[in-house]
């Protein structure tokens, strides 16, 4: 990730009955499968977590993700906002 990005403020989460997710402010996807998905925002590394997650729309030219499925976590990776990098969250994840 580039630190020469420019922070544009547009970083939101809606939620449309735990099954609808649109988010804005995604700078790159790091990985997703069905149950997972990993992405860095302008805020820092998201994670979603559910059952039959599905990308429907990825356009990181204006940083937007909509994913469908059944949503069951979303949360903000604390390593990530502080600046220690991809690998730290990568590596908790597949310890």
């Amino acid at each position: 990730m580039a630190d020469d990005r420019k922070y544009t403020g547009r970083h939101h989460i809606s939620i449309d009955r735990r099954e609808r997710v649109l988010i804005t402010g995604i700078v790159e996807v790091l990985s997703f499968d069905d149950e997972t998905i990993m992405c860095e925002t302008e805020m820092g590394a998201l994670i979603l977590r559910g059952r039959n997650l599905h990308v429907n729309r990825l356009n990181l030219d204006d940083g937007e993700l909509e994913v469908d499925g059944e949503i069951d976590n979303i949360g903000y990776e604390d390593d990530m906002m502080s600046g220690r990098g991809k690998s730290s969250l990568l590596s908790k994840i597949f310890k």
